[in-house]
C-alpha cells in the first residue's frame, strides 16, 4: 500500500496557523513513509468559494515548501457524489427529510428543555410515500441524511488519541445534501478520500465525531477506511483556545519577517515531548515525525517562541537563500558578517547602511582626542591585513586604555552603534577611506 496523506482545505479564505499545521502534518508523515501528499480544494460551497483563495492557498503552501504531489477539485467532481448517492439511496442509507431549519431548531428546544440531547428524531422516516408527495406538492424540498446504523458499533484505533468508541444511537443522522441540492461537507469527503486512495488522515481533534460517521459512510460504501489521527487543538500563550489563531496567517508571518523553515520547525514538534530546534535542513524533522508523540493535552502557540526560532533560522541562512531580498549590492561576506545579529532578513539593510553610510556617529566629548589619535594611526596601518587589531593593540598601548573604553567609542564612532556584528569584519566592510571620515568627525 501506498501511503497517500491529504490536505483538504476550504477556498473561503486564506491558510492560517491553524489549518497550516495539519498541512504539515500530513507533508511531514507522507515524506517519512515515502508516499504521496495530495491537495484537495474543498469548493463545493460556491457562494463562498473563491478563485483568489484557490490561487493564495497553492501559493502559500509553494513558500512553506509543502507543495503536493497532486491536487483536485470537489467542483469537479459532482458526477461522482451523484452516483455515489444514487447507490446509498437505492440501499435505504439515505432518506429525504422535509422539516426547515426553524423546525429543527424548535426540536432542539424542546430536547433540551427536557434535559435530552440535541439528536435527530428521524421523523422523516415515519412519513408515507403519500405524505412526501403531499409536501413536494407544495414545493417542499427535502435535504438529505444518511441514515446511521445504530446497531453498528463505532470504533477505530486514533494514532494519536488511541482507542475511540462512538454510540451511533447518540447521535444524529448527518444531513449531507442541502435542500437546494448542494453538498455539504460529510460524503463528499469520505468518497473522495475512498476515490483517492487515501491511506491517512490528519486532522484536528473538533473532527473526531465526523470521523465517527464517516466510518459508517465507508462501510456503507463498502470500502476500507483512512487510518485517523486527531491532534490536539493550538491554544495561544493565555492558554485557552483564541479566535486570534485563526487570523495569523502566511500574510501576517512574511509582513513580520518570519521565515518558512521558522514556522516549519515550530509547528513541526508543537504537541509533542520532542525539543523545538531551529532546523533549516528539513530531513531531521521528517525523520524524527512519529505520530505516537503527539499528546492529547492541547498545544501552546507562542509569537515569542517563534521569533525567537526565526533569528536563529536566519543565522543560519546561506546567501543564496537570501540574496534576492538584501540591499543592491549587498555580497555574501556583508551577509555572513551581520546575518548572526538579525531577526529578520530585512534588518540587513539596516546594517548595510551602516557599512554605506552615512550614519549618526556617537561621541563623547572626552573621546575626541582618543579618535583623533586613532584617525592618525589608522591612516598608517595595514589594511590589506587585520586593521582592526592593528589600531585597538597600538591604541591600548599609546593610551593605557582597555576593555569598553579603548572598544565602545571606536565602534560608536565607526557604526553609530553600541553594539552588533564583530569589529575586525566591519571594519574591512566598511573600508579605509569611510573609517577615516568617520573617525575624524
Amino acid at each position: 500500500m501506498t501511503v497517500t496523506t491529504r490536505f483538504a482545505p476550504s477556498p473561503t479564505g486564506t491558510l492560517h496557523v491553524g489549518n497550516i499545521r495539519p498541512a504539515l502534518q500530513n507533508w511531514l508523515l507522507a515524506r517519512k513513509l515515502g508516499g504521496r501528499f495530495l491537495l484537495r480544494i474543498d469548493d463545493t460551497d460556491a457562494e463562498r468559494s473563491e478563485e483568489r483563495f484557490v490561487d493564495s492557498i497553492r501559493a502559500d503552501l509553494a513558500w512553506l515548501g509543502l507543495e503536493p504531489d497532486g491536487a483536485v477539485r470537489q467542483s469537479q467532481r459532482f458526477e461522482l457524489y451523484q452516483a455515489r448517492f444514487d447507490a446509498l439511496l437505492a440501499a435505504g442509507r439515505l432518506y429525504p427529510a422535509y422539516e426547515t431549519a426553524q423546525e429543527l431548531d424548535l426540536k432542539r428546544k424542546i430536547a433540551a428543555g427536557r434535559g435530552l440531547p440535541p439528536v435527530y428524531d428521524r421523523a422523516a422516516l415515519a412519513l408515507s410515500d403519500v405524505a412526501r408527495a403531499a409536501l413536494e406538492r407544495e414545493g417542499v424540498r427535502p435535504h438529505y441524511r444518511f441514515k446511521l446504523d445504530h446497531d453498528a458499533p463505532i470504533e477505530w484505533h486514533d494514532l494519536i488519541r488511541g482507542p475511540q468508541k462512538f454510540d451511533a444511537t447518540t447521535m444524529s443522522d448527518p444531513v449531507i445534501r442541502r435542500a437546494d441540492g448542494t453538498w455539504l461537507y460529510m460524503l463528499p469527503s469520505a468518497i473522495d478520500d475512498a476515490d483517492m486512495g487515501i491511506s491517512h488522515v490528519v486532522r484536528g481533534e473538533d473532527h473526531v465525531s465526523n470521523t465517527a460517521l464517516q466510518l459508517q459512510m465507508f462501510a456503507a460504501m463498502g470500502v476500507a477506511p483512512p487510518q485517523f489521527a486527531h491532534a490536539a487543538l493550538l491554544v495561544g500563550t493565555e492558554g485557552k483556545l483564541s479566535k486570534r489563531l485563526g487570523s495569523i496567517g502566511v500574510e501576517t508571518f512574511r509582513d513580520n519577517g518570519i521565515e518558512p523553515e521558522a514556522i516549519v520547525a515550530l509547528l513541526a514538534r508543537l504537541g509533542t515531548s520532542d525539543p523545538v530546534e531551529p532546523l533549516v535542513d528539513r530531513a531531521p524533522l521528517i525523520e524524527a515525525f512519529d505520530l505516537a508523540r503527539f499528546g492529547r493535552a492541547p498545544a501552546r502557540f507562542d509569537d515569542g517562541e517563534l521569533e525567537t526560532l526565526n533569528a536563529k533560522i536566519i543565522h543560519q541562512l546561506p546567501f543564496d537563500r537570501v540574496a534576492d531580498r538584501l540591499p543592491k549590492g549587498m555580497d555574501e561576506a556583508t551577509w555572513q558578517a551581520v546575518r548572526s545579529n538579525l531577526k529578520t532578513v530585512a534588518e540587513a539593510a539596516d546594517w548595510w547602511q551602516v557599512i554605506e553610510g552615512p550614519i549618526e556617529a556617537q561621541m563623547a566629548d572626552d573621546d575626541r582626542a582618543f579618535l583623533d589619535r586613532a584617525a592618525l594611526l589608522a591612516e598608517t596601518i595595514d589594511w590589506t591585513a587585520d586593521p582592526w587589531q592593528t589600531l585597538t593593540a597600538t591604541l591600548k598601548a599609546e593610551t593605557g586604555r582597555s576593555g569598553k573604553t579603548l572598544f565602545l567609542p571606536l565602534r560608536r564612532a565607526l557604526t553609530g552603534r553600541d553594539h552588533g556584528p564583530d569589529m575586525a569584519t566591519m571594519l574591512r566592510l566598511i573600508g579605509r577611506d569611510r573609517a577615516l571620515a568617520r573617525l575624524r568627525g
